[in-house]
């Protein structure tokens, strides 16, 4: 029996197969403006941004006359085909929530994204009512690395931290978990490859596959 009360996910890279949406995003953005992509775009990006923290960073860097609400529009314009037709969830997701309902065990989703997105592409999924509790990038929180997404999933359930368990699959968001005082489950994605050394080393668990992170969950 799981000791667990709780198990929070991210969404991109972790849920869902979408990460490689968002780079061809920022090039097509930044393209249109006559911008190419520099190298260090996310070195010099501030910890714990959220969207629109990552918004108003490009708009600063680049010297942007559009608002920041204006280029959150036009990256959830420029993404929303692929959530609404075309994204899919990651192998081995819905049996793994399939198991913790059908166990009573609360779900929550903490994503940097925005609710708008993360409801189009769960409920295309068909997993959206799943979740009891939802906080998201748009909301007025700091973003991962800080905690305050998971700490406020873990109010919304009404479950202390240190019995969640956070599935993460970059290293800002293990960073987040961790200072929330939950346990972090690491799932493999490639476009955290760069990553990847860090994340094993801090996340409490590293897997390459759900069918393994399931059966260590049940396990605990």
């Amino acid at each position: 029996m799981m000791r667990f009360k709780a198990v929070i996910f991210d969404l991109d890279g972790t849920l869902i197969d979408s990460m490689q949406i968002w780079r061809k995003v920022d090039e097509e953005f930044l393209g249109m403006r006559g911008i190419t992509v520099p190298t260090d775009l996310f070195e010099h990006l501030p910890q714990g941004n959220s969207f629109i923290q990552t918004a108003q960073y490009f708009k600063d860097r680049f010297g942007l006359k559009e608002s920041v609400s204006g280029i959150m529009q036009e990256w959830t314009d420029m993404v929303t085909h692929h959530y609404k037709n075309d994204i899919p969830l990651k192998n081995g997701v819905l049996p793994l929530l399939v198991y913790l309902r059908e166990n009573s065990i609360p779900i929550a989703l903490g994503t940097s994204n925005s609710l708008f997105l993360a409801e189009t592409v769960l409920v295309r999924n068909g997993i959206w009512k799943m979740f009891e509790s939802v906080v998201t990038g748009d909301m007025d929180l700091m973003g991962k690395p800080f905690p305050d997404i998971y700490l406020r999933s873990s109010e919304n359930l009404k479950i202390a931290p240190d019995l969640c368990v956070v599935i993460e699959d970059t290293l800002s968001g293990v960073r987040a978990g961790k200072a929330a005082g939950m346990t972090v489950y690491a799932i493999h994605d490639p476009d955290s490859f760069a990553e990847k050394d860090r994340i094993v080393a801090e996340a409490d668990h590293y897997f390459f596959n759900y069918t393994e992170l399931m059966q260590k969950l049940i396990l605990s």
